[in-house]
């Protein structure tokens, strides 16, 4: 008995490493497909697939299908949340991942107006729409396998450590971005562009391998034990819509912290300030590199001071510095602030709220047989909003004339969320089944 004992244990072990390195796996993948669009997108894709328009009706266009990938992941969340509570974590995020792979080198293969018209912004669309489809269920998969899988008081420090993957991928994709933005401009547009979207199809391939190699989450495994809800959504917004409602109200301001500090930002960098964008990247990938480390210890730190203390002050330093910091380093014309201004939120405003709640998601809704299906289709509802930051965002400052419009929109939503975090019971200590 002692030795079947030690054997169990090891094996438990062994599980818990794979599910940790298959989530930072395919958190990069995730991260590095979708943000690189964001990335690129500004500086050649208004050129490319929006030859025709006028250079700002160009770039809110290209925001427009930035935004797409936001709109479809409440369908991916549907779909996927209920399969996910059906037959499991495992072949979810198998499928997701492939997905989403396929869809980002399906952009770096696609022709652009020159050679197909006004079939390119289509199908160009229809991939973001694949894209953001797929991460419907890739972003909640990986923390809720990680979340399960982890001893009792450590889920924190196990959903932080798959954020690693977050930083990661945004440092990938932030070097090619500014790889492509360094290129003379006609390789850039002939063909500079299309080499990290390729790439991509290189880190699936190696994911796809890890996440064979991965077991079912224990806590779901135990909670299906007999028969799963038929309707998983259904039962998750019956009997705890206040979770539904936190996660959902909280992302709004999560995901629109994310679009704000590097796909509006080099926008607004760029195109009114003038700024070069490789000098903007620069902020982006130094800000991330500090986020790999920072991800874990704020996870961790959420085990010891709780989830709910570390969530809200990101949303109130977040908005505190967008008003009286961000925004005027970056007007300021000097390279180191502008640098600087870039890299503070990856590397400690946003990473404090993303190590944080991938552990809180998942510890609000009590049932596994409904939290894949509560949590995913909360989440990307939340997203569709917060996705539409850069779109609104560009709009309403337009309108107003300035940038403090955008600064007021990001206080009132960052008000909103923190009500709902305040709201929330704090779940650190409690039991997942």
């Amino acid at each position: 008995m002692p030795v079947r004992t030690t054997a169990d244990d090891a094996r438990v072990r062994v599980q818990r490493r794979r599910v940790l390195l298959s989530g930072t796996i395919g958190t990069t993948i995730e991260y590095f497909d979708f943000l690189l669009f964001g990335l690129i997108a500004p500086v050649v894709f208004n050129q490319l697939f929006y030859p025709d328009a006028d250079p700002v009706v160009g770039t809110i266009a290209v925001l427009a299908t930035f935004a797409v990938g936001y709109v479809a992941r409440p369908l991916g969340g549907f779909v996927f949340g209920h399969f996910g509570d059906r037959i499991g974590r495992k072949p979810i995020m198998f499928v997701t991942l492939v997905l989403m792979g396929a869809a980002t080198t399906g952009i770096g293969l696609l022709p652009t107006y020159a050679v197909i018209g006004v079939a390119a912004p289509i199908l160009l669309t229809l991939l973001r729409c694949v894209q953001g489809f797929a991460l419907g269920g890739e972003t909640v998969g990986a923390t809720i396998m990680a979340a399960e899988s982890a001893p009792h008081g450590k889920r924190g420090g196990y959903a932080g450590t798959i954020q690693i993957g977050g930083a990661l991928g945004s440092v990938l994709a932030s070097l090619a971005a500014a790889l492509v933005a360094s290129m003379p401009t006609e390789q850039a547009l002939a063909w500079g562009w299309r080499v990290p979207f390729l790439l991509s199809a290189v880190l699936v391939l190696v994911g796809v391998y890890v996440r064979t190699r991965i077991d079912e989450s224990p806590v779901f495994t135990r909670a299906v034990a007999e028969a799963p809800p038929k309707a998983p959504l259904l039962v998750a917004l019956r009997e705890e819509p206040k979770a539904c409602l936190t996660v959902f109200l909280c992302v709004i301001t999560e995901t629109s912290m994310l679009q704000l500090f590097t796909v509006y930002a080099l926008v607004h960098g760029s195109g009114e300030l003038g700024i070069p964008t490789s000098v903007m990247l620069n902020g982006v990938l130094i800000g991330n590199i500090v986020g790999i480390a920072m991800n874990p210890l704020f996870g961790r730190l959420s085990d010891v001071v709780g989830r709910r203390l570390l969530i809200s002050a990101s949303l109130v330093v977040g908005a505190l510095y967008t008003a009286f910091a961000f925004f005027p380093m970056l007007a300021s014309g000097n390279a180191a602030l502008i640098v600087t201004a870039m890299a503070i939120p990856p590397a400690v405003i946003q990473t404090m709220i993303f190590a944080t709640e991938a552990s809180f998601f998942a510890e609000l809704f009590r049932g596994a047989a409904r939290r894949f299906s509560g949590l995913a289709v909360s989440r990307q509802v939340g997203g569709v909003i917060g996705g539409l930051f850069p779109l609104i965002a560009a709009t309403v400052s337009a309108a107003a004339g300035s940038v403090w419009a955008v600064v007021g929109y990001y206080a009132a939503i960052s008000a909103v969320s923190l009500t709902a975090v305040l709201a929330a019971r704090e779940t650190h200590r409690e039991a997942l089944t």
